[in-house]
């Protein structure tokens, strides 16, 4: 079976440049790169609280998961917006795309936003900027999944007009053994650009 070969995702925002949040404090905004952020975004997982990771997707505080993470930016499925203050990552967010299966119009979201930078618009800018490059890419809807108890992603994402597709009982297990509910919800990439203005 031989291997698809993607086209590079063509960007059409400008990076970096710098938001200011709620709070007064700046941040720089730009694009990861496959090869000098790695470990960059690698020592961020390694920062967050361990609530933060119980139910992460994937374990992002493995290095050989963020290779691979970047491996997907380099084949084009990927495209990660990094936040950084002096130069330490502060947050992200991802689209993630298989651009040849058969949920090639999806894009599937992901945000986090270190510790001290939550509650002053961050999470919410990261968003923004992930809707205006989905609709770059010509991804039509967005998922997002979460587990239940993230009350403040659920609400984050309800504000830009996602809406609850499903809830899958005892679907997820964390770090520590603990299953949870997972909730999927979907937002179509038009709606979010136009509640993103």
């Amino acid at each position: 079976m031989s291997e698809v070969q993607s086209e590079p995702r063509q960007v059409h925002r400008s990076y970096p440049h710098n938001v200011i949040l709620s709070d007064g404090r700046q941040v720089r905004l730009r694009l990861m790169m496959p090869g000098i952020d790695v470990y960059r975004l690698h020592a961020f997982a390694s920062s967050l609280p361990k609530d933060d990771l119980q139910f992460l997707r994937v374990d992002i505080t493995r290095l050989i998961v963020v290779i691979h993470w970047a491996q997907n930016i380099k084949a084009g499925l990927t495209v990660t917006v990094l936040a950084e203050e002096d130069g330490e990552v502060v947050g992200y967010a991802s689209v993630h795309n298989d651009q040849v299966s058969w949920q090639r119009h999806l894009g599937e979201l992901r945000i986090q936003v270190g510790q001290a930078y939550r509650g002053c618009g961050l999470g919410g800018l990261l968003g923004k900027e992930i809707f205006a490059i989905a609709s770059d890419l010509g991804i039509e809807t967005i998922v997002a999944q979460m587990t239940a108890d993230q009350r403040q992603a659920i609400a984050l994402v309800e504000r830009y007009g996602f809406k609850h597709e499903a809830v899958l009982h005892d679907f997820v297990i964390g770090r520590d053994g603990r299953k949870n509910d997972l909730v999927v919800m979907t937002c179509n990439v038009a709606k979010l650009e136009s509640g993103a203005q």
